[in-house]
């Protein structure tokens, strides 16, 4: 369920995550869960100076959502994404 964003001054800092109603699904990221995750917040914070990364669905309009690493090249190479990431590897066009 969505929940309230009660920092009402990142709204405009961080507005594609804000629902129109002020609420927005936070996912918060522990160092000692996720270390590989919480790192890549800690660099985006240092690039951008915002520690937020928007997840949303990856799939192309009228297709399924990508379910296998086979899905994911097959929907890079037959769109303009830019670049992919897989576990270790960077796939840039």
């Amino acid at each position: 369920m969505p929940v309230q964003l009660y920092r009402k001054d990142k709204m405009d800092e961080i507005p594609a995550v804000v629902h129109i109603d002020g609420s927005c699904r936070v996912q918060t990221v522990n160092s000692h869960i996720n270390e590989r995750f919480y790192n890549l917040l800690i660099a985006v914070k240092a690039m951008s100076g915002i520690p937020v990364v928007l997840n949303t669905s990856f799939n192309v309009k009228g297709q399924p959502i990508v379910n296998s690493p086979q899905q994911a090249l097959d929907c890079f190479q037959s769109t303009e994404i830019d670049c992919l990431v897989m576990d270790d590897y960077l796939l840039e066009k």
